[in-house]
């Protein structure tokens, strides 16, 4: 008969336990940050590429291109709702039944701040935008979040990525 067992004894189950619940206890916090650095990265670049793409298409169709948060068929300025980009024909900033949608982004994270200081961003037929320059900013989970993100769009119509790491979307 074998008399040699297989398995743990409870003193080695105990410590095993013991060491599994320091290190999750370590790393669950630092895989919180991850998550939300890349929330923060991801959402970036979803608004750069959509306004990219919002003056290319402007470019492209010789037409006037509105991105911007719209809620009830109106541009507001809760871009926390998602970015849609439309051909607003009587440049009233509501998407009526006789504008074109281009592309709708999602909601952003219910937990995220996103804030820019006008209801939409408009892309003329030369690619420039109408206005002034402006800063679209990312905010995760908190307005003073160290993962803040930021895009800028000058009056020639360039989408950038801000380098500023010290955004605050107050």
């Amino acid at each position: 008969m074998n008399t040699h067992q297989k398995g743990f004894s409870l003193i080695e189950l105990i410590i095993s336990l013991a060491v599994l619940t320091i290190l999750l206890t370590g790393g669950v916090p630092s895989l919180t940050d991850v998550y939300t650095q890349y929330r923060a990265d991801s959402s970036i670049r979803i608004i750069q590429q959509t306004l990219q793409f919002a003056r290319n298409q402007a470019i492209t169709l010789n037409r006037t291109v509105t991105a911007c948060a719209v809620i009830d068929q109106k541009c507001e300025q809760n871009w926390q709702a998602g970015l849609t980009v439309f051909i607003d024909t009587n440049n009233n900033n509501q998407l009526d039944d006789s504008d074109k949608k281009l592309y709708i982004t999602n909601a952003f994270d219910s937990k995220d701040i996103v804030k820019y200081n006008r209801t939409a961003i408009r892309f003329q037929p030369d690619g420039l935008a109408s206005g002034t320059n402006g800063t679209l900013k990312y905010c995760p989970s908190s307005a003073t979040s160290p993962y803040s993100r930021a895009v800028i769009v000058n009056q020639a119509g360039r989408v950038r990525l801000s380098k500023n790491s010290n955004i605050n979307c107050s």
